[in-house]
């Protein structure tokens, strides 16, 4: 098995190196990773400048491709040649914190995951919360149960029955291996932020404001993924990518759309 791994948190974060140790028994493990932080960053890309990319090592010598760009980059650089033949599955990960509810959808690490199914390949998301709860360097994580755990999907996830547009995004509570509760298959949950326009100094004309950064709640409804980690539960969320609102476009049939394209630009 050919098995991508990278991450958003860069190249040299201890989260990719505690996943890319997790599943070496698995097969042959390349590294391709951002070579800084790039949190947030979602489904972005680099399309104004080249994509520079440096071989490095790990803090435990294994080789690894540093790149300028994304984390969506670099799951685009392994499927179109860098490591040789495409791999057989994406792992992303570990992140320094929790990508639950609607954070999915701002995850860099996510991200990377979903491009590998866009591209017909398995994929498998990991975050862990750091221990206490919290994320972000400098924080003590456990990575250790939600990186092995992850190990044992990659397998499930490669089988031909499992669907090819579908990625697990793993999320480990903030303790210890032997104080997790269990796993448990969860949907996604609503988050409720709490951002504010705060005006933090200015320079001449420029205004320089904070928006993010308040502590966030959830909605707490069972079944969803932030309940389980609020019980010290491992969450396995399946993910697609399919966007269509099906259903809206049986409504939108009666909306006669030719008629009002007629009636603004004159289309006969």
């Amino acid at each position: 098995m050919r098995i991508l791994v990278t991450n958003d948190d860069g190249v040299d974060a201890p989260g990719i190196l505690a996943l890319r140790q997790a599943v070496d028994h698995l097969g042959e493990v390349f590294v391709i990773a951002p070579d800084a932080n790039r949190s947030a960053i979602a489904r972005g890309i680099t399309i104004h400048d080249p994509l520079v990319v440096d071989d490095v090592q790990m803090s435990d010598g294994h080789p690894a491709h540093a790149v300028s760009g994304t984390p969506v980059d670099c799951v685009r650089l392994g499927a179109l040649g860098l490591i040789g033949d495409p791999p057989d599955v994406v792992v992303s990960g570990a992140n320094l914190g929790l990508n639950l509810g609607d954070d999915v959808t701002y995850s860099g690490t996510v991200a990377a995951a979903l491009e590998g199914v866009m591209l017909g390949i398995p994929a498998i998301a990991v975050s862990q919360d750091a221990l206490g709860g919290g994320s972000g360097p400098g924080l003590d994580y456990d990575f250790s149960a939600a990186v092995a755990f992850a190990a044992k999907l990659v397998p499930l996830a490669c089988e031909e029955q499992f669907p090819r547009h579908v990625i697990f995004n793993v999320n480990g509570p903030g303790v210890r291996p032997a104080d997790l509760a269990g796993a448990r298959v969860t949907r996604l949950g609503r988050r409720v932020y709490d951002d504010s326009l705060v005006l933090e100094g200015s320079q001449g004309s420029s205004r320089h404001f904070r928006i993010y950064g308040e502590p966030m709640s959830h909605d707490k409804q069972p079944g969803t993924d932030l309940s389980a980690i609020d019980d010290n539960f491992l969450s396995v969320t399946p993910l697609h990518f399919e966007l269509t609102d099906f259903p809206g476009i049986d409504r939108m049939e009666s909306w006669r759309l030719d008629e009002m394209l007629q009636s603004v630009a004159g289309v006969s």
